[in-house]
């Protein structure tokens, strides 16, 4: 297992300790940083994940994010908030900022390394590189009913069926069924799958939605759409 780095931003010094001590215990390289000012003097592009506390002093967790999207060598770094804040508004505001997870306080430490390591095989996979949890997960399979990604062969089956997919259309699936019943919206969408893009219009996000559709029937009405707020893979 490739030794990640995390920076964990939190003005609770006991949590951070707690989560430092945890994750470290998972396998992981982890500093801590009691506000988002002194988090922003750190090099910050040592880290390949940020987990940010949401009410913090002058900065919060979400202005944060907001500057570590515009910074060249983090951009694209995936961003978990840790928050008792936990109304819907609050969670769009957080996936809108391009957050790839939200965790409620308060949490247990297991759900809290799950989601992690989620999160890194999430990025590793979008971004070309090997299966970072591919020990403990040795075949990568995301599987609803009879609808099958294969991340190591880049397939999608539905039955003994294969479905040819584009790159985008792929990734959009592998996003939706590693994150079942989580809400992306368009600008979270646009910042995972269009990344190195400079301007991708919200009409391109909904016709590769409409064409994955039509692809994966019947799962078509699985492919749910929030209007006015994004889309989810409905898996209840």
């Amino acid at each position: 297992m490739n030794e990640k780095r995390i920076l964990v931003v939190d003005d609770e010094e006991d949590l951070c300790e707690i989560l430092q001590f945890n994750l470290e215990t998972a396998g992981f390289r982890v500093d801590t940083a009691f506000s988002a000012e002194e988090a922003l003097k750190m090099d910050l592009s040592v880290y390949h994940l940020f987990l940010l506390d949401v009410m913090m002093g002058e900065i919060s967790g979400f202005k944060m994010a907001a500057a570590l999207r515009k910074m060249e060598t983090v951009k694209h770094r995936p961003i978990i908030f840790l928050t008792a804040k936990d109304t819907e508004t609050d969670k769009l505001t957080g996936f809108s900022l391009g957050a790839d997870d939200y965790i409620s306080k308060p949490f247990s430490i297991k759900e809290v390394i799950a989601r992690v390591k989620a999160v890194l095989n999430r990025s590793a996979v979008l971004n070309g590189e090997t299966d970072y949890d591919a020990v403990e997960n040795p075949t990568g399979i995301l599987q609803y009913d009879t609808l099958r990604l294969n991340p190591a062969e880049k397939s999608v089956y539905i039955g003994n069926t294969p479905i040819a997919l584009t790159k985008k259309e792929y990734q959009i699936l592998f996003l939706f069924l590693q994150h079942p019943d989580t809400l992306f919206t368009r600008e979270q969408l646009r910042s995972e799958i269009w990344s190195d893009e400079a301007e991708v219009a919200d009409r391109t996000v909904d016709v590769n939605i409409t064409r994955l559709r039509r692809k994966i029937a019947p799962y078509d009405k699985r492919l749910v759409t929030r209007q006015g707020y994004g889309y989810a893979f409905n898996s209840k």
